[in-house]
């Protein structure tokens, strides 16, 4: 791992909660490798299997999300070769459309990204909720 692919790699995992925050498809969809071999886990929800199905869960989500951010904490990353992952708590600031108030939650993710043409990818995201004591 070089200094270079760990900082690629925080950009990359950047760029996809930029998106998320912007609510924003075509961002998104720019992070992630679009095949049938990607897999996503939002907290609660069964595995989404290939880009067609992963990219209709987050527009949904998107739909019904008035405003969300993403505070990230405990941030580790690591690169071997043509793969890197992070592993973080996401701390939450959301609002739906249909409720004026702001909620907050935590979920632990895992981000993984592969390098495609030199660029690095979004191939698989696994978040947990922590559950409130």
């Amino acid at each position: 791992m070089t200094a270079g692919d760990e900082a690629a790699v925080i950009a990359a995992n950047q760029a996809f909660y930029e998106a998320f925050e912007a609510l924003d498809i075509d961002r998104m969809a720019s992070c992630w490798q679009q095949d049938e071999h990607v897999r996503c886990i939002h907290p609660g929800w069964d595995v989404m299997v290939g880009w067609p199905q992963v990219s209709r869960s987050l527009m949904a989500i998107f739909a019904n999300s008035g405003y969300i951010q993403f505070f990230l904490t405990d941030v580790q990353v690591q690169v071997d070769h043509e793969l890197g992952w992070v592993t973080c708590a996401e701390n939450i600031l959301s609002g739906s459309q249909a409720k004026e108030e702001m909620e907050g939650a935590k979920v632990l993710a895992t981000n993984v990204f592969r390098r495609v043409d030199g660029t690095w990818r979004m191939v698989h995201h696994h978040g947990s909720p922590v559950l409130p004591p």
